[in-house]
């Protein structure tokens, strides 16, 4: 499977692993599938950290760069053709990052591995 993390869900196996799922845990143990942490992730994560919302134990970058290598999670650039999505998906809920992630799985035909009912009320295929 080819699977897109949301923001969420890379930062609980990174930093609480226990907040996941059996079956999220079981997904990401199998190497089989092929992971991708979108540049939205690493912005939203960013930020939060930089307003005092998010505290990791260390800096995004490096927490990103660590797991990326580890597990070889593959990036994945926010594009034009993504943002073309945008007109696909119902107004839900207006999490600007949220939305981002859900066009760039609609455009790569990706699941995206999260826990946020609100995305798994979008057209696109989650997983949990």
């Amino acid at each position: 499977m080819r699977i897109l993390l949301d923001t969420h869900t890379f930062l609980w196996f990174a930093v609480q692993p226990d907040l996941l799922s059996k079956t999220a845990r079981t997904i990401l143990k199998d190497s089989e599938n092929d992971f991708f942490l979108s540049s939205i992730s690493a912005w939203e994560i960013e930020q939060k950290c930089q307003i005092g919302k998010l505290p990791l134990p260390q800096a995004p970058a490096a927490i990103i760069e660590e797991f990326r290598n580890i597990y070889d999670f593959l990036p994945l650039a926010f594009d034009e053709t993504a943002a073309f999505q945008l007109h696909k998906l119902p107004n839900i809920h207006n999490d600007p990052f949220d939305r981002m992630l859900i066009c760039q799985a609609i455009q790569h035909s990706l699941g995206i591995l999260t826990n946020d009912r609100f995305i798994t009320q979008y057209p696109v295929k989650t997983l949990w």
